[in-house]
């Protein structure tokens, strides 16, 4: 965990403000690489996911865009309402679920609203490295459209704002179609946006599609009713109807790696050494849920007796 400073706040958009920390003794914060996110620990006790705007080798500073959400769980409020420029805030290591592919022949970027922080970070990259991108950006309204600097139309970046479209949203099914068979497609924005994004790249090879959720595709109900046996200690636990892994081994007293507690973050991802688990996260692919040797505890359960994990 980084104990780091606030330093500064910036406005971007309507509702959208950058949240800059640095470590109170100048220190460099951690390597990152573009589409990594970083878990804010609130003191009012919430812990939330925000993707870093810029990202590199020992940067000085963490940059994230925050949007202020209407229904707000107490993430976004209390950092526009109570979080001040020199407040310390708890910052865990970066982690990354995003990953680009650099080396692809062309990448293709589909973001929405607040969806555009890790994208913008992928695209400074690529255009650091001289690597063709595109972008596909959506908006309800260009007051809400962070004034990034590489977001200036272009021949390679296309905005499109809604109420300026007649209301109508974004056509994902007719990038996707335009895309070069050997582009690496990637989206990120809100739940909608997202859907038919894996709709309209349904029939692309799995590696070239890239996808990033802040919120569960679904919420699973526990399945319970099975055993899960740590490795390490041999203790083994009972995981009752309606608890998951995470909260069964917290009651035990055991310090387990959480934060999201919805399958979004990577926090909990464990190894699975023997067993077959049951997955409820947003995170792995098809191919890693097919070979069954990692879960996230937090909200996974199991299609077997016993679970045995690497803890």
């Amino acid at each position: 965990m980084i104990e780091a400073r606030l330093t500064s706040i910036r406005y971007m958009a309507r509702d959208i403000h950058l949240f800059e920390f640095t470590q109170p003794d100048a220190a460099p914060m951690p390597s990152t690489t573009p589409g990594a996110h970083i878990d804010l620990h609130l003191s009012n006790g919430v812990v939330r996911q925000y993707s870093l705007v810029e990202t590199g080798d020992a940067p000085l500073s963490y940059t994230v865009a925050v949007k202020r959400e209407a229904n707000s769980r107490g993430g976004s409020s209390f950092l526009f309402d109570q979080v001040k420029v020199g407040s310390i805030v708890s910052i865990s290591q970066p982690r990354n679920n995003f990953p680009l592919a650099e080396s692809a022949v062309l990448s293709i970027f589909i973001a929405g609203g607040i969806g555009i922080t890790p994208v913008h970070a992928m695209m400074r990259r690529l255009s650091a490295t001289g690597r063709p991108w595109s972008l596909h950006y959506a908006c309800r309204t260009r007051e809400e459209m962070p004034a990034f600097e590489l977001m200036k139309p272009g021949a390679n970046v296309h905005l499109h704002m809604d109420d300026e479209a007649g209301g109508r949203v974004l056509d994902l099914g007719s990038i996707v179609r335009a895309a070069p068979t050997e582009a690496h497609l990637y989206c990120c924005g809100p739940s909608p946006m997202l859907a038919a994004f894996e709709e309209a790249t349904k029939d692309w090879p799995p590696d070239q599609v890239h996808v990033e959720y802040f919120a569960p595709k679904d919420v699973a109900k526990p399945s319970g009713g099975f055993r899960v046996r740590l490795a390490r200690s041999n203790k083994e636990y009972v995981v009752p109807e309606g608890q998951t892994i995470l909260q069964v081994l917290r009651q035990a007293g055991l310090d387990v790696a959480f934060s999201c507690e919805e399958g979004i973050c990577g926090a909990c991802e464990t190894p699975v050494l023997s067993g077959v688990p049951e997955h409820h996260d947003t995170i792995l692919t098809e191919k890693e849920r097919t070979a069954n040797d990692t879960m996230m505890i937090c909200c996974g359960g199991a299609k077997s007796d016993t679970l045995v994990l690497d803890l």
